[in-house]
């Protein structure tokens, strides 16, 4: 896919005309990134929002009593980085390639300008902002109210898609760091579901046998 069609797939770009969409794509950039290198850090300038085309992008957050965090996955198609757009602030997590990746880089003037000139495209970006604090709603749920056990099942279920047969692009660390627990209490639950009949695992490549099961060890 070409940079316009995915931007045109977005709920941020989708909206612009064509002419608007023209600016933007004069000012954008696309480049490739190696698996485990940083895009940015916590608290480097804000300057730019991004998209993956290829690969997946880990967001990952520091804590000063204990090991960092993976908050997000970034799936191709996604967007991520954009709230810099409304504050000049500092970047509030860090960005990561998990895979070898293929991203675009769209500098925020020409998005600034865009959305001077036609104000409604702001619902798309509250629409993305508002699905953002679902998911940080749900994640401050499931640590709360769900043990290891369960947060694990769940974070296997949202990597794998619809699909029984997939490959997690993480180290153990990394796993562990997107459950909120420790590698081996996580190896260790990981290590049940495979006794008890509900996954098999082979090195990365993971089979989903019982995702009834998993679903509802996870609710």
């Amino acid at each position: 896919m070409d940079p316009r069609q995915l931007l045109q797939h977005t709920t941020l770009f989708s909206l612009l005309d064509e002419a608007t969409l023209d600016e933007v794509l004069k000012e954008l950039k696309v480049f490739e990134i190696k698996r485990g290198t940083d895009l940015f850090l916590e608290n480097d300038e804000a300057n730019a929002l991004y998209i993956v085309v290829e690969g997946r992008v880990a967001i990952i957050k520091s804590f000063v009593d204990r090991k960092d965090s993976m908050v997000a996955l970034i799936e191709p198609g996604d967007l991520f980085g954009e709230m810099g757009l409304f504050e000049d602030q500092v970047r509030s997590a860090s960005a990561r390639a998990v895979e070898n990746s293929t991203l675009i880089e769209v500098p925020y003037p020409p998005i600034r300008r865009a959305l001077e000139a036609r104000p409604s495209l702001l619902w798309s970006l509250v629409s993305l902002l508002a699905h953002r604090l679902r998911s940080t709603d749900e994640a401050l749920a499931d640590a709360m109210f769900l043990d290891v056990t369960g947060r694990t099942a769940k974070r296997i279920l949202e990597i794998a898609g619809d699909s029984d047969d997939f490959v997690i692009p993480l180290t153990q660390e990394e796993l562990a760091g997107m459950v909120g627990a420790s590698r081996e209490r996580v190896n260790k639950t990981l290590a049940s579901f495979v006794k008890s009949g509900l996954l098999e695992i082979n090195d990365r490549r993971y089979t989903i046998l019982q995702r009834t099961k998993l679903e509802e060890i996870s609710s």
